[in-house]
């Protein structure tokens, strides 16, 4: 099996190096290999640190994706925990659906001033949390 250098991982996932050991002290990936005194790990490492950034981007803590990444079924109130947090992503998806419909509407509106367009603050009540 071919390894990925460290150098290459935070090349291929725009990540620094301290922030890969960083990861590994956190306990989300791990190394697999040494090169000499560089750390190695498998390619598989980059599909993870994927999934890190995109869980990191929707607002989970690292402590959160550690506990999600080694989740099992058995694990009922962690998949609750789970259950609760895509609750959550659905309801800011919902209010940022309608923020881009206000801007939306923002840019084509003629109202002089769109502050003042009465679809504009409709669409701005509605663009607040649900």
């Amino acid at each position: 099996m071919a390894f990925l250098d460290i150098a290459e991982v935070a090349r291929l996932s725009g990540l620094a190096p301290s922030a890969l050991r960083f990861y590994e002290r956190k306990g989300l990936i791990a190394a697999d290999a040494r090169n000499g005194l560089r750390r190695a790990y498998d390619p598989g490492v980059i599909e993870r640190l994927e999934l890190i950034r995109c869980a990191r981007d929707a607002g989970f803590t690292l402590g959160q994706i550690a506990s999600f990444l080694s989740v099992r079924p058995s694990d009922t109130t962690l998949r609750a925990h789970i259950a609760a947090k895509e609750r959550e992503v659905d309801a800011r998806i919902a209010q940022l659906t309608r923020l881009r419909d206000s801007l939306r509407h923002v840019a084509v509106c003629d109202h002089d001033p769109v502050v003042e367009c009465p679809e504009f603050k409709q669409a701005v009540r509605r663009a607040g949390p649900a």
